[in-house]
């Protein structure tokens, strides 16, 4: 449970960035967008299977792609699925990959604002610091609402990765819940506790996105009117 908690709490704030920087750079008017738009979004279709092993080939500690540009600035290779913290990173990066879907729903939130409000903001003199926080965070906050609730969930989740990278190593640092789960079912049979676990996962989700609703109150802001 800590290695999973440790692990959404990096890669569910990281994601919630990398999407919605995706999603400005897909709210570009530029020629060509639509050939822009499924060159960011094409990553997130490749399976997490798939992923993990191309990611297991580019993090190799000799032959590795990642390592092999490190070598070119004069830094040592290193194996980073052999930490447990820099497996945990490696995910948490390999996640990102991931990030289209999210963009592409705050893409649909940015469409969403009114033209007139960045105009009125503009005559006003705001530059587009000022507009992003004073216009376009405060309006997009319910799909970071959305977004938020959906990444928990998919962190808490997290299973394949570990399960094709490490298999849980090194020292148990990417043994997550879900691959816990998975070995007390179908590698020592206890089914009874893989249940019972699965039961409290799914208690401890439900309660975690009532909680971030209940908190999401206080900040989220449903009007979007131009007036």
């Amino acid at each position: 449970m800590q290695n999973t908690l440790i692990y959404a709490a990096m890669a569910v704030p990281v994601g919630l960035v990398v999407a919605l920087l995706l999603a400005f750079a897909m709210n570009k008017n530029v020629r060509e967008v639509a050939l822009y738009r499924t060159a960011l979004y094409v990553p997130s279709l490749v399976p997490a299977f798939a992923m993990s092993f191309i990611f297991i080939v580019f993090t190799n500690p000799t032959m590795g792609l990642f390592n092999i540009v490190l070598g070119w600035f004069g830094v040592p290779s290193s194996n980073l699925l052999g930490d447990p913290m820099t497996a945990k990173i490696v995910m948490v990066v390999m996640a990102q990959l991931g990030a289209g879907n999210a963009a592409l729903i705050y893409l649909a939130g940015l469409h969403n604002i009114p033209a007139t409000l960045y105009e009125s903001a503009r005559v006003e003199g705001a530059g587009p610091i000022r507009q992003f926080f004073s216009i376009t965070l405060p309006l997009l906050t319910p799909t970071i609402l959305f977004n938020l609730i959906t990444g928990i969930s998919g962190a808490l989740q997290i299973f394949t990765q570990s399960f094709i990278m490490t298999n849980g190593g090194p020292d148990n640092g990417t043994l997550f819940y879900m691959l816990y789960l998975y070995n007390n079912a179908f590698g020592y049979a206890q089914l009874g506790y893989a249940s019972a676990m699965a039961l409290l996962l799914f208690i401890f989700g439900i309660a975690l996105a009532y909680f971030v609703y209940w908190m999401s109150q206080k900040f989220v802001n449903y009007d979007v009117s131009a007036e």
